[in-house]
């Protein structure tokens, strides 16, 4: 009688525990847990070579007696340039980034000529552009694959131009003058397109080219030992370069990885 109790009471018992068990396992999964933030971002350094465009050289009288000063030809050298930013992974294919560089002297030589007098006379002129680039960027990765991602981008910012060093040798003549040194800021803007190679989870290193369009420069010329002078003014403008960088990314996580974690729930535990 004992036995044939028992046995039915624990198979009851059993059954009354493993209810509250298979309600517990229909139960909605609790929410996942985020991310740290820091998975977007990512710090970028790099540094290149720009083939910088024939500039519009432009002769500014300020203010003189009308004259035929023109420039007959110029030639612009090309320059190197370095610099870093920060950027946020939005997603798997699009992200911003902002950036500051600074492009070493690009040296600039212009020619021109003047008749006075019943003669016709030259002047030479030489200097260099220096400038920083301040932009802000976005950008479409394209893709994956066997660790490759194409990718396009464009910029806007501003530029900080100085034209330094700038002389003014007369030819055929004595006139000879030396620049001011004249800074300006000018709106700037960039396209891009590049290839980035993932050499870990956390590390990329990007191929770039860029056009990049920084405005201009104007500088006027101080004569020397010519009390007569009129501090004329040259303006190089349509300042822009071919440039070609290496960057390396750094990111503190991987940003491929899903932006979500799913946390199982704490096992449950049945009161004694």
């Amino acid at each position: 009688m004992g036995s044939r109790f028992t046995i039915p009471t624990l198979a009851l018992l059993a059954a009354l525990m493993a209810i509250p068990a298979a309600r517990a396992a229909d139960m909605p999964l609790p929410p996942p847990a985020a991310e740290p933030c820091c998975s977007a971002w990512y710090l970028r350094g790099f540094v290149g070579v720009g083939l910088v465009g024939k500039q519009n050289v432009e002769y500014l009288p300020n203010p003189a007696p009308w004259n035929d000063f023109a420039f007959e030809q110029n030639s612009t050298g090309d320059t190197t340039f370095f610099g870093g930013g920060v950027g946020y992974a939005w997603n798997n294919w699009l992200r911003f980034e902002g950036t500051a560089e600074y492009r070493g002297k690009t040296q600039v030589n212009a020619f021109g000529s003047y008749t006075f007098g019943g003669g016709t006379f030259g002047d030479a002129y030489q200097g260099y552009i220096k400038s920083s680039i301040f932009l802000a960027n976005a950008y479409v990765d394209l893709g994956t694959w066997w660790c490759l991602t194409p990718f396009v981008g464009a910029g806007i910012g501003g530029a900080y131009n100085t034209l330094a060093d700038f002389t003014d040798i007369g030819i055929g003549t004595s006139g000879r003058g030396i620049g001011r040194n004249s800074s300006e800021w000018h709106m700037a803007y960039a396209l891009y397109a590049g290839l980035a190679y993932n050499v870990s989870q956390n590390f990329k290193v990007d191929f770039t080219y860029r056009y990049l369009n920084y405005g201009s420069v104007t500088d006027t010329v101080d004569c020397l030992g010519n009390p007569t002078c009129h501090f004329d003014s040259y303006k190089f403008g349509n300042l822009y370069s071919h440039d070609f960088m290496i960057g390396l990314r750094w990111t503190c996580c991987d940003v491929d990885q899903p932006r979500y974690v799913y946390t199982p729930p704490s096992p449950l535990h049945s009161r004694g």
